[in-house]
């Protein structure tokens, strides 16, 4: 193994939405890559809208913050639980985490961005979305 393989550093983030939960790794490369479950982010999430929302943290985020410019990362997501819209908004919560913990200078654009706050709203109740649970008088 190569010292320079063995000394890379990641930094890692967790994020969280409704009911998903994302592991987010970040890893400084020279080829930008995005990893969700073990499949490229292109394949899956189908649609422009929730691929533009995992990347916002990167590309407005290093807008307003003094971060190193042309840097490209590999990213790695393992998401779980919840919908796809869901699970793509916890990506981009832990992303903007994990961005923060590089460099704290980001934190303030991020958080004016609204990145680094985790959403809490949870359906209660129902059991599913329209079927309650069955009324008992007594």
């Amino acid at each position: 193994m190569d010292k320079e393989t063995a000394i890379k550093k990641y930094f890692e983030a967790v994020g969280r939405r409704k009911t998903s939960t994302a592991r987010v790794r970040i890893l400084e490369s020279s080829k930008a890559s995005f990893i969700v479950n073990g499949v490229d982010s292109k394949e899956y999430f189908k649609t422009e809208g929730e691929r533009r929302l995992i990347l916002d943290p990167m590309i407005k985020g290093q807008k307003t913050g003094e971060g190193k410019a042309g840097l490209k990362w590999n990213v790695e997501a393992h998401v779980s639980g919840g919908g796809v819209h869901s699970q793509a908004e916890a990506i981009r919560h832990g992303l903007a985490r994990a961005l923060a913990t590089f460099n704290p200078e980001n934190r303030g654009g991020l958080k004016s961005l609204g990145y680094l706050k985790r959403d809490p709203r949870a359906k209660f109740g129902l059991k599913k979305a329209r079927k309650a649970p069955q009324w008992s008088k007594r």
